[in-house]
């Protein structure tokens, strides 16, 4: 029984997540605990472990004696967490570029390989979620070589804090043929200067590259009126 309870907790907490992250609920939008239920065929126990965990993600705000919301988006905290990872990340590819061996080469090499292959298929849905594995693959290929399990812990914290402004920049980038073949030419700009290791050049390189989509988010959230400030 315990083990069927925690499944259905972390069932809950992965799709809850995911409706957030995708807009499927708004920032501040009133999460109702029937309403969730029956959206995910769960019980109470799961949804409030669910929702307590995203409370601790910030991802979900509670309300003292009145439930649950979606929490709000800022512009304030869209540019605090790029500021933070970008500094981060290009700190950790400095170390990459300096600590990286002959099979992080590879991996960097073969990631970025596969992300400039992909083409288009059946819908633009499955080339956003098939983009976006091999984005992130790519990013995580050149950062796994600083060897630091607890900096890899760092950045993947600020990337879960990134996630709901980071899908508005993806939809803009990967629906525009334009945007898209920019981006093939960061990368590619990205891996010569990993393979020449030049660190000091990588690093500036990742700060501007991570920066990028803040403007381009900005207009998005403000046109779409997502944002409390």
């Amino acid at each position: 029984m315990e083990t069927e309870r925690q499944n259905q907790a972390v069932a809950a907490y992965d799709r809850l997540k995911q409706d957030i992250v995708a807009g499927h609920f708004r920032p501040g939008e009133k999460l109702l605990m029937s309403h969730l239920k029956e959206r995910y065929s769960l019980g109470t126990g799961p949804m409030r472990e669910a929702l307590s965990q995203l409370v601790a993600e910030r991802l979900v705000t509670a309300i003292s004696q009145r439930g649950y919301r979606v929490a709000k988006m800022s512009l304030a905290e869209l540019e605090d967490i790029y500021d933070a990872r970008a500094h981060l990340e290009a700190m950790i590819v400095g170390l990459a570029v300096e600590r990286g061996d002959e099979h992080w080469e590879a991996q960097v090499i073969a990631s970025a390989h596969t992300l400039a292959s992909v083409a288009e298929i059946r819908s633009p849905e499955e080339m956003l979620s098939l983009w976006d594995r091999r984005h992130q693959a790519f990013h995580t290929a050149i950062a796994s070589g600083c060897g630091s399990d607890k900096l890899m812990e760092a950045r993947a914290s600020l990337m879960g804090q990134a996630e709901r402004y980071r899908q508005l920049w993806l939809r803009q980038t990967v629906f525009s043929t334009e945007a898209l073949a920019h981006k093939r030419e960061e990368h590619a700009a990205l891996v010569e200067v990993l393979l020449a290791r030049d660190a000091a050049r990588a690093s500036q390189m990742m700060l501007e590259h991570l920066q990028t989509p803040v403007p381009i988010i900005t207009a998005v959230v403000r046109d779409a009126h997502l944002v409390a400030d």
